[in-house]
């Protein structure tokens, strides 16, 4: 997300999602995927500045979901509840990121996690699969996980493969490397990460990550702090600053 926008940037991003909604019409197949891309930017601009644009973003999809009976709309509603639960746990109190496995799940809102399965349940049931559904299905299954050891990886992986079959998203392909190298092992994530293109965003993160699980501090500690270099905001380069400083710390003593 780069420089985070400032309010008036983050308003005109309220104002323009609004008129979309309002003004849109949905007799054709495209309309709706464009609202509700536009909706998820918004929402995910939401994370940065001082305006709360991810509960306004979850307020339009709302209207869109009263508007129109369509099982996308139903799954992003879902997916947007179920990362916006989370959203108390994501940063310590000194603003600095905390990874989903390290978050404190007591955090969560358990309310928002309820709605947010219910509704995709309801629209996974009228078997007309998109993107949206499957993006929400796998952050259901990290909800609906009481420790991060317990999360179902094998069933993560199976809706990455059919995310990757509706979206051929390279981005899709590198969280499932992720994946897979949590339910089957680093080596066989490496080898999945390495069918990608490195010049992808994160992917070098991901490397280090992947390289870590295996036990290769030295080449992991490089990375992160490759990724660093890289990263598109401030916050995710201090995170990944100091996960190479605590590799190196670590391989000193």
């Amino acid at each position: 997300m780069g420089v985070p926008p400032t309010p008036l940037r983050q308003w005109g991003s309220i104002s323009r999602a609004k008129r979309t909604v309002s003004g849109v019409r949905f007799d054709r197949p495209g309309d709706v995927a464009t609202v509700l891309r536009v909706l998820y930017l918004v929402f995910n601009e939401g994370y940065s500045g001082d305006v709360d644009l991810a509960a306004e973003a979850i307020r339009l999809t709302r209207q869109l979901a009263t508007a129109i009976d369509h099982p996308e709309v139903a799954g992003l509603l879902a997916l947007m509840l179920l990362h916006h639960a989370r959203r108390a746990a994501r940063t310590a109190p000194d603003g600095s990121l905390v990874p989903l496995a390290e978050q404190d799940r007591g955090r969560w809102d358990t309310k928002a996690i309820a709605e947010g399965v219910e509704i995709l349940q309801e629209a996974l049931a009228r078997d007309r699969l998109g993107e949206f559904q499957a993006q929400a299905a796998i952050a259901a299954l990290h909800a609906d996980a009481p420790t991060a050891e317990e999360t179902d990886w094998v069933q993560i992986v199976e809706w990455y493969d059919e995310l990757a079959r509706l979206t051929d998203s390279p981005v899709v392909r590198l969280n499932r490397a992720v994946a897979v190298g949590e339910a089957d092992g680093p080596r066989a994530g490496l080898a999945a990460l390495a069918a990608l293109d490195a010049s992808l965003p994160r992917h070098t993160a991901v490397a280090a990550h992947l390289h870590e699980r295996d036990g290769d501090l030295a080449t992991a500690a490089r990375l992160y702090a490759e990724a660093a270099r890289k990263a598109p905001n401030l916050a995710e380069r201090d995170h990944l600053t100091r996960q190479a400083a605590r590799l190196n710390t670590r391989r000193c003593r």
